[in-house]
């Protein structure tokens, strides 16, 4: 057995590293998938950074595979250009344009890889292949082959994978949904096997809350996959919700962290199984989103099926509904209130007055000066008054709540957008998530 100061002799590439560089029996490297977000590679110098951070990790003796975004920026103008054209434009011709960013940010990053002598190629998603479905704009992975990224792993070459795409059913370029490389990252962590997958971003981790609104947010050590799934869902933009899901699923240690501050193995903050927090908090966060729109459909026939009738269309046209309120009228009239994402607004009305004939509404109401405010953690499957507590703190600041929304471990409500901040900060005073060190400005 070799001591812990002795080289230890890869049994793959034949290279030698340190003993330090390896986990588990002799011989095995740890896998590690590094992602980088867009203004992780906004420009060429950051794109230098991120080359120089993953040579610091091959350089330790790890196997590494690379996931990247498209530089900052690029998408938005992507997205700008179709919607110029045509707001309304042919999914999978608009997938053919907002998937270049990445295709541009592998090559860039393997060339700088291999300007620092790491032996670096790019793949793009349909030549891994990454599979998804025919949902063109927010794909759904179906599954990824991971033997090509292995056999360059075995060769001692860096994959550095483009993010965000895959290929569909119809051999045509699909992209994932805004947030997609992040699923992209643990879709190939999951392939490969990796012992873990580094999602490097602009903030050093997760937090109790957005630190721009509340100064007294804490940074979490670790979040389990739940708590996590539950605050990407409701508004927070570290992970994208479906990478969490994906990550729980196929238990894939994710550890979030920064770009631009240095790192080793302790920073950042990972998200495990819940079996691994031993001091588990009732609360692990609180999350706001202003990407909300309400709609109203007012003075419906209430009668057996009008749900259906309401839901179904907007389902079929992949338009996913989040918080919903009856309230019954008069005169066996009803009123449906309920939440879509700003994005699937236009649609979303769309298929509402085609379904007119039939609902027989008699007003359709959308606004957008809304935000829904969330609270969540594990603590909530046995408080009962942890609930309490979120109404009696919004009701002692004069703050209306529209609409309520429950699981298992979340509360959310639909308030004023102009009381974001208030609620935010009072809500984690109340849940006693503060930061002692630290004062409110």
């Amino acid at each position: 057995m070799s001591m812990p100061d002795t080289p230890v002799r890869d049994q793959l590439s034949g290279r030698a590293y340190p003993h330090a560089a390896m986990t588990g029996e002799i011989g095995k490297r740890k896998t590690v998938v590094m992602k980088f977000g867009g203004t992780s590679v906004g420009n060429i110098e950051r794109i230098r950074n991120v080359a120089k951070r993953v040579k610091a990790e091959h350089d330790r003796g790890r196997r590494v595979a690379v996931v990247v975004s498209a530089m900052a920026g690029v998408t938005n103008r992507m997205v700008g250009y179709c919607a110029e054209l045509d707001p309304l434009a042919d999914p999978k011709e608009y997938d053919a344009v907002v998937a270049a960013g990445e295709q541009v940010t592998s090559g860039l990053v393997s060339i700088a890889l291999q300007a620092l002598g790491v032996k670096a190629r790019s793949f793009q998603g349909w030549q891994i292949p990454l599979v998804t479905d025919d949902a063109h704009g927010k794909a759904a992975i179906e599954s990824v082959d991971g033997t090509a990224l292995l056999a360059c792993l075995d060769e001692d070459v860096v994959p550095v994978v483009a993010g965000f795409q895959g290929v569909g059913p119809d051999g045509r370029i699909a992209t994932l949904g805004r947030g997609g490389s992040d699923t992209s990252a643990v879709a190939v962590a999951a392939a490969i096997n990796a012992d873990q997958c580094d999602i490097y971003t602009d903030v050093d981790g997760i937090y109790t809350t957005d630190p721009r609104i509340v100064k007294r947010a804490k940074k979490l050590d670790r979040i389990t996959y739940e708590e996590m799934l539950e605050l990407a869902s409701v508004g927070a933009k570290v992970l994208q919700t479906r990478s969490v899901g994906l990550a729980m699923r196929e238990n894939v240690r994710v550890r979030v962290l920064s770009s631009f501050a240095e790192t080793d193995d302790d920073s950042g903050s990972i998200v495990v199984d819940e079996d691994e927090i031993m001091e588990k908090e009732l609360v692990a966060g609180i999350a706001n989103s202003h990407d909300e729109a309400k709609i109203s459909v007012r003075n419906i026939p209430d009668r057996p099926g009008i749900a259906a009738a309401i839901f179904d269309p907007l389902a079929a046209a992949n338009i996913n509904v989040d918080m919903i309120v009856q309230s019954v009228g008069v005169d066996n009239m009803t009123n449906m209130t309920f939440t879509v994402s700003k994005a699937d607004e236009t649609a979303a009305r769309a298929v509402l007055e085609k379904a007119h004939e039939y609902v027989q509404y008699g007003e359709l109401i959308t606004s957008h000066n809304v935000v829904k405010i969330s609270v969540v953690g594990i603590g909530m499957r046995s408080n009962a008054g942890l609930a309490a507590r979120m109404f009696r703190t919004l009701a002692d600041r004069g703050i209306n709540v529209q609409v309520i929304s429950t699981s298992e471990i979340k509360i959310s409500v639909l308030i004023d957008s102009e009381y974001t901040e208030l609620a935010m900060r009072a809500l984690h005073t109340a849940y006693g998530l503060d930061a002692k060190e630290e004062a409110d400005a």
